[in-house]
């Protein structure tokens, strides 16, 4: 797949899947607007009102207000991030709409690799991507009916300051990117990964989801459970793999999972 060249920004486009031929790449519709709450919620608004918001067609703001992360977090925008949402539309014979967010953690990592290959970004389960240990870019999915917004911010120059968590830019590893043209190149890797899901199945995107994450025996912790384990991988359905004390290990298909830090000396 190649990112080299800078990918065309089009308007609102119909077609099954609502992508473009290019020659032998189809290229995602991106619509671009300067400001809005959420992209997410511009989605999912649309397709509440009865209007097509065809496969592959992306929306991205140069300024969201109200973003949000999983569990109600607020996710505040900065000038020159990367903030859009897509959606999926789920047919018959799909696999569980749940694995969608491993799909994107591969087109979103893959994208990531590609353009800044001197990062070392790495996915953590289930929707986040890491740069040295720092949260960097998160996923965020939620259904109306039978259709699936994705929406994904990713840091390029700016990063919040979280109560929990460290935050990190690619602009602070020396990588200067162009939001437009990672928003293409992420649309493109987008289709190439949803294609994997629906045609080879839920194992297949495991298969690439695992060279793209955190090492096998990374320390995790699960805050729902307030279980801490290592990673052990993933099962085929996509849960995570928790390998616990005693040697045991359990599968965790739902919660917040962040790395487990060192308990600090005399503490």
């Amino acid at each position: 797949m190649a990112f080299g060249h800078r990918l065309p920004l089009h308007s609102r486009a119909g077609g099954r899947f609502g992508q473009r031929r290019c020659g032998a790449v189809l290229i995602p519709p991106i619509e671009r607007i300067a400001q809005t709450g959420s992209t997410n919620a511009d989605l999912l608004a649309r397709l509440a009102s009865g209007e097509h918001v065809g496969e592959g067609h992306w929306l991205v703001a140069d300024r969201q207000t109200a973003g949000r992360g999983r569990l109600g977090r607020d996710w505040n925008d900065g000038q020159g991030n990367f903030m859009g949402s897509t959606v999926v539309h789920l047919t018959i014979g799909d696999p569980s709409a749940a694995t969608l967010a491993l799909v994107a953690g591969v087109a979103l990592a893959k994208t990531v690799a590609a353009l800044a290959p001197g990062v070392g970004a790495q996915l953590k389960w289930p929707n986040d991507l890491l740069v040295d240990g720092a949260k960097c870019a998160g996923i965020l999915m939620e259904r109306t009916g039978n259709s699936v917004v994705i929406g994904i911010g990713v840091n390029l120059v700016a990063a919040p300051d979280l109560p929990d968590r460290p935050t990190a830019t690619l602009a602070g590893k020396g990588v200067s990117l162009d939001r437009d043209h990672f928003a293409g190149a992420l649309g493109i890797a987008m289709i190439d990964a949803l294609w994997t899901w629906r045609q080879e199945g839920v194992a297949s995107i495991v298969r690439a989801w695992l060279p793209l994450a955190h090492p096998l025996g990374t320390p995790l912790h699960v805050s729902e459970q307030r279980i801490d384990g290592t990673f052990d991988g993933l099962a085929d359905d996509g849960a995570l793999r928790l390998r616990v004390a005693g040697g045991g290990t359990m599968l965790v298909h739902a919660g917040d999972v962040e790395l487990r830090r060192p308990v600090e000396e005399g503490r």
